[in-house]
């Protein structure tokens, strides 16, 4: 009989204690209302039958939010992906706010403040400063905004972070087929410029060849008028010492311009002027 008694006072004994963990909130409920709040680790007591024990996990919890369509100032529509870092901070508000629902009940509610929050700050700046550095700053509002509505719920908000922000699937390609023609103008723009430049160049290089060229052929006019004028200086001086003589040099000159070759033809009449010194030659 001993040990069906000891039996029964240990199932007793068991019904009135629980274990808080560490990790844990606990609330202790009388028919409902919420008698006490335990959050330090131990063994307590409570009234079989009649004490309700709620737990709440006391560490911080993710909550991923679902993808959000957001309009910056700029009308480029980006779809926003963020997540958040929460704990629940007031167990007792907490279980006046979600009821029975505990964490489930609590993410909708918390999804929506996020997503809220997101669009208002998001949507009060330019695309370029939510792909930019500026982001962090824009988290940092975001998470404050959304740790002061959330409080009412007993919930701190750790964390708010944003994990890509991307066009929309159907902007895509609009948006690739925009900076590729951007991209071609400039293209163009440049390839034009080069071409100016290298018509320029290249008129220039005309410009100095012909330049040159002139110089190069005043001066060479002017070298040669020099020198037929030296030349005629020189015939006219021998000429005027011996006219014979310039006369027999020229006719020599002559000759070795119409004779040259092995195969040299002239069809001309003996009594020509042009043969006088080679008769003579013929009768010395």
């Amino acid at each position: 009989m001993i040990l069906p008694v000891i039996f029964v006072a240990l199932i007793a004994v068991a019904s009135t204690i629980y274990i808080v963990d560490e990790r844990e909130k606990v609330l202790r409920l009388w028919f409902g209302e919420v008698t006490a709040e335990i959050n330090e680790p131990g063994l307590y007591f409570k009234v079989p039958m009649l004490h309700e024990i709620v737990k709440y996990d006391d560490r911080i919890l993710a909550l991923d939010s679902t993808p959000a369509e957001v309009t910056p100032l700029d009308d480029r529509r980006l779809v926003v992906d963020a997540f958040a870092r929460w704990r629940i901070s007031d167990a007792k508000r907490f279980r006046r706010a979600v009821g029975s629902g505990g964490v489930n009940g609590a993410r909708p509610r918390l999804e929506r403040i996020l997503n809220a929050n997101l669009r208002e700050v998001l949507g009060s700046v330019t695309s370029g400063a939510i792909l930019s550095a500026d982001r962090v700053a824009l988290m940092n509002k975001i998470r404050d905004q959304s740790r002061a509505q959330a409080s009412s719920l007993g919930v701190e908000i750790v964390d708010v972070r944003i994990k890509r922000a991307d066009l929309p699937e159907q902007n895509l390609e609009a948006t690739f087929e925009r900076m590729r023609a951007e991209r071609e103008r400039e293209a163009a723009d440049e390839i034009a410029r080069g071409k100016e430049a290298a018509q320029r160049v290249r008129a220039q290089a005309d410009r100095t060849v012909i330049e040159t060229v002139s110089e190069a052929q005043k001066n060479s006019d002017i070298i040669r008028g020099e020198a037929d004028a030296k030349r005629n200086a020189i015939f006219a001086e021998a000429y005027g010492r011996d006219a014979e003589f310039f006369a027999f040099y020229r006719s020599l000159s002559a000759y070795e311009k119409a004779l040259k070759g092995s195969n040299s033809t002239l069809v001309i009449s003996p009594d020509s002027e042009f043969f006088d010194y080679l008769k003579s030659a013929e009768g010395r």
